[in-house]
C-alpha cells in the first residue's frame, strides 16, 4: 500500500486538474513581455499568455502607406504620453500592411511602455474580463483584433460596440483597441437589407436596422483605409524586401517578381515579401552550388 508521501504528488495532480476545470487556476504571467494573447478554453478557463519576442519589423519596411503610418504613429505617441487618443480601425485591401503596421509599432515603441494583447474575434465577449487585468499596470496596452468581421447576431459585435461606445465596462485610460478588417463596415450586409427598405414585410423602420449594421466602424475614432498597390509600388516593395534578405536586384529579378505576382493574382506588400523570401533563398542556394 502506498504511503501518504507517495500519494501526495498524485493528489497534487488531481487538485491541479480540478482547479483548471473549475477555472480557478491563475496562470503565472510574465509582465516583462511585450506581446500577449488572450487564451480562452471553454467552458470556464481563460487567461493572458505572454508571447515570445516578435520578429524585427521596422516602420520604414512598410512602403507606400506613409499617410496611414504617420496617422497611426501620431495617435500611438499621444497614447504613450498619457494624452487622449482614439481607437483605430485599419481597413482595406488584403496584404497591404494593416497587421504588419501594428507589429512594427510594437517593435518601435515597446521600450516606451507599449504592449499589445491579441484578442480573437470569438473572444471579444471577454473584453470586460481582460481590461481589469491591465488597468493597474503602468504599461500602455493595445487590444489588437485582427481580421475583424461579424455575422448577424454575433455576440462579439455587441461586446466591441459597448467597449468602443462607452458603458460601465469602458476600457481604462491605459487601453486602446486597434482592429484590422477587409470590410469597411465590419458587419455583413445582404441584398435583403435593401429589399426590406421597400417596406414589404420587413421592419417598420428598416433603415434603422441598416444603420445599426454599418455603425460599428463609426465608433472607431480613427479610420485608416489601405488601397491595392500598383505595379511600381509592388516592385519597390519587392526590391526593398529582397535587399533586406541579402538578395540582389536586377532586370531578371524584376521580371521574376512580375511573374510571381501574376501567378498569385495579387500585387501587394505581402506578395512582395513572399517573392523576396523565395527568390533570396533561391539565389543563395544557387550561389552555394557554385
Amino acid at each position: 500500500m502506498n504511503s501518504s508521501h507517495d500519494l501526495y504528488p498524485l493528489l497534487q495532480r488531481i487538485t491541479h486538474a480540478l482547479e483548471r476545470q473549475a477555472g480557478l487556476l491563475q496562470q503565472p504571467l510574465d509582465w516583462s513581455a511585450s506581446a500577449y494573447a488572450w487564451v480562452s478554453r471553454p467552458p470556464r478557463e481563460a487567461y493572458l499568455q505572454a508571447l515570445p519576442p516578435i520578429a524585427t519589423l521596422e516602420l520604414d519596411d512598410l512602403q507606400g502607406i506613409d499617410r496611414q503610418k504617420a496617422a497611426l504613429v501620431e495617435n500611438t505617441r499621444q497614447f504613450l504620453a498619457g494624452l487622449s487618443a482614439n481607437n483605430v480601425l485599419l481597413t482595406g485591401a488584403r496584404g497591404t500592411g494593416k497587421s504588419s503596421l501594428i507589429r512594427a509599432l510594437l517593435h518601435t515603441y515597446q521600450h516606451q511602455g507599449l504592449r499589445v494583447v491579441e484578442v480573437d474575434k470569438a473572444d471579444l465577449a471577454d473584453l470586460w474580463h481582460i481590461t481589469p487585468l491591465l488597468a493597474l499596470r503602468p504599461e500602455r496596452f493595445i487590444l489588437f483584433c485582427d481580421d475583424l468581421s461579424f455575422a448577424e447576431n454575433d455576440h462579439g459585435y455587441r461586446a466591441l460596440k459597448v467597449a468602443l461606445d462607452g458603458s460601465l465596462h469602458t476600457p481604462p485610460d491605459n487601453v486602446l483597441i486597434y482592429a484590422t478588417s477587409n470590410r469597411r463596415h465590419l458587419v455583413s450586409e445582404r441584398m435583403r437589407d435593401n429589399e426590406d427598405s421597400q417596406h414589404h414585410d420587413g421592419e417598420v423602420r428598416p433603415s434603422d436596422s441598416i444603420e445599426e449594421k454599418i455603425s460599428l466602424s463609426d465608433r472607431f475614432g480613427l479610420l485608416l483605409t489601405f488601397y491595392p498597390q500598383d505595379q511600381d509600388l509592388y516592385l519597390r516593395c519587392a526590391e526593398h524586401w529582397l535587399s533586406r534578405l541579402g538578395g540582389r536586384w536586377d532586370e531578371d529579378t524584376r521580371q521574376a517578381a512580375l511573374r510571381f505576382s501574376l501567378g498569385r493574382g495579387s500585387r501587394s506588400g505581402r506578395t512582395a515579401w513572399q517573392f523576396a523570401r523565395a527568390y533570396a533563398g533561391a539565389q543563395r542556394l544557387q550561389a552555394a552550388r557554385g
